[in-house]
């Protein structure tokens, strides 16, 4: 993806709890007229969708607030099943920021969007981090994600390079929105495992004890 064919504008799937990155591959089951709507457009054209996550509000509005950053994805999958729901896997390809709403005649939303912040995300450079960085993190997080009911597959996690399993772990993990948004708002690896790490320290411990599940 070069620069230059970057969208101004996308359509967005606004999903609470839920981030994508760069360089990941996620599924998503699409069941909502509106949104079969948009992957309908977007196969058409350019295959692009954004992910980004509406702020927490107690108002349940039709069209709540959304924050400020999400991602861009590629849709690299697709399937309709019989009972006519969307199976689709995105990859994602670089984060935005939202410059305003269109206002249009379709049922999903599309957002004027901008890149300059984010061109990074479009290197194929690996950042280094080296394994003894993540070592209390991943002890910390493992016990969390295993007291909350969270199922990993830590043995396929630990065969993938650094900066996946930081960004797996932060897609899959317990946090809270806003905890997963400073996550995705997080300028580069570094600061997400340190990042994450403050998370985890939040949390204090107490929901297990101060115990590691081994």
């Amino acid at each position: 993806m070069n620069i230059e064919n970057l969208p101004n504008k996308i359509p967005v799937f606004p999903l609470s709890n839920f981030i994508i990155f760069p360089k990941t591959t996620v599924p998503l089951n699409i069941f909502e007229p509106r949104y079969i709507d948009m992957i309908n457009d977007s196969m058409k054209s350019n295959k692009m969708i954004g992910i980004i996550q509406p702020k927490n509000s107690k108002n349940k509005q039709l069209q709540p607030e959304l924050h400020e950053v999400g991602c861009l994805g590629k849709i690299v999958s697709f399937k309709e099943t019989e009972d006519g729901r969307f199976f689709i896997e995105l990859n994602g390809l670089i984060r935005f920021k939202k410059i305003k709403e269109i206002i249009t005649d379709n049922k999903y939303r599309i957002l004027e969007v901008n890149f300059k912040d984010f061109y990074n995300d479009l290197s194929n450079e690996k950042e280094n981090l080296k394994f003894s960085d993540l070592e209390l993190v991943f002890k910390d997080i493992k016990s969390l994600f295993e007291k909350r009911g969270f199922i990993i597959n830590w043995k396929a996690l630990e065969k993938q390079s650094l900066d996946e399993t930081i960004n797996a772990l932060a897609m899959a993990s317990p946090f809270s929105l806003e905890e997963k948004q400073v996550l995705l708002e997080a300028k580069n690896l570094d600061i997400r495992k340190n990042k994450i790490s403050q998370i985890l320290n939040t949390y204090t411990f107490d929901d297990y004890n101060n115990t590691t599940i081994q």
